[in-house]
């Protein structure tokens, strides 16, 4: 699926909005720091005469300026950053600002052969407009490795939730050089969720591409498309970024009406993202013996041997919070 010219324009006035705040924020910045180190402020202001100076002598055929002029300009970046470290201040303080270094906030990457392409951020915003994404970014920006908490396990539950995190954790950490899939499994309301969405956090703000479905979502739209001729360029637009976006991940594995086109459409997304070495997480209230018995043997084999398998357990605790919450509601 495309983006239509006005999704398109809006995305590229976001880009606008972000160069325009990020330009403000610098701007701030310097103008606290030439308020606070006077010293700071008449560095730069030598940076003009020193680069006069050295073009001058240049001119008159010095063949050392051009040397001279990048030690001294050496020595002066370097004076700026003692400043402002001394001062408190990060050494980058003064360093352009970009949500996405990648593309530098431009939305789009130039090869060394000069072609632009889009970034993975870019990416990232299509792919928010075109499935509906926006409650994945809402759900993260409140349930996210900052907010996450052990204190609804104990024994092995707490075991298996410490061992589920650092799992997640060495996945974002080595996402960019270790190709890995991951399985959550187990009971309901034990954190499966969580923890993807922990995941999608972290790589998003990376600026990875992230497409989050519940099982049933996944499959009822490639039915949608697969079974009407008219949909055929955007069953391929679909697929194209099931198989290609940096992270997929299928939550509640098994709500799905499961049936021969849900099984070989979740065999050919699972082959195809391992044939391009693309990460995928799965979470599922079924066990690893449901999974079996419901889908085919190929597909259990792929997941079982291809999926680092991640069994949560212990009590539900979206159940465990409301009665929390009503039980302090009460005693109030």
């Amino acid at each position: 699926m495309a983006l239509t010219n006005s999704q398109y324009q809006s995305i590229i006035e976001d880009y606008d909005r972000i160069r325009d705040n990020n330009r403000y924020l610098l701007e701030t910045r310097r103008e606290e720091i030439y308020r606070a180190l006077p010293e700071y402020h008449e560095l730069e202001d030598s940076v003009s005469s020193l680069s006069v100076s050295a073009a001058r002598s240049m001119l008159e055929g010095d063949g050392n300026a051009g040397t001279r002029l990048r030690k001294s300009l050496s020595d002066v970046r370097s004076r700026q950053r003692e400043l402002l470290t001394a001062a408190g201040f990060p050494e980058d303080y003064l360093d352009p600002v970009y949500r996405c270094p990648l593309c530098q906030d431009t939305g789009y990457i130039v090869s060394g052969d000069g072609r632009k392409s889009k970034c993975s951020c870019f990416r990232q915003r299509e792919i928010s407009v075109l499935y509906s994404q926006s409650h994945i970014q809402e759900a993260v920006a409140r349930e996210n490795f900052s907010t996450l908490s052990t204190e609804y396990y104990q024994g092995e539950d707490l075991r298996h939730f410490e061992s589920a995190v650092d799992l997640c954790q060495k996945f974002v950490k080595n996402f960019n050089k270790d190709y890995r899939n991951i399985l959550f499994y187990g009971t309901v309301g034990t954190g499966k969720s969580f923890l993807s969405g922990c995941i999608a956090k972290e790589l998003m703000d990376m600026g990875c591409s992230v497409i989050y479905f519940s099982a049933s979502g996944l499959f009822d739209l490639l039915a949608r498309y697969s079974f009407d001729h008219k949909e055929r360029t955007a069953l391929q637009d679909l697929c194209e970024d099931i198989y290609g976006c940096d992270l997929l991940i299928i939550d509640d594995l098994g709500t799905e009406i499961t049936n021969a086109f849900t099984a070989s459409q979740l065999f050919s997304c699972l082959n195809e993202r391992s044939l391009r070495k693309k990460p995928v997480i799965i979470s599922t209230n079924l066990s690893l013996e449901e999974i079996r018995d419901r889908y085919s043997d190929r597909i259990f084999s792929r997941v079982t041997s291809s999926f680092a398998l991640c069994k949560l357990t212990g009590p539900d605790i979206r159940i465990y919070r409301k009665r929390t919450r009503n039980m302090s509601t009460t005693i109030r």
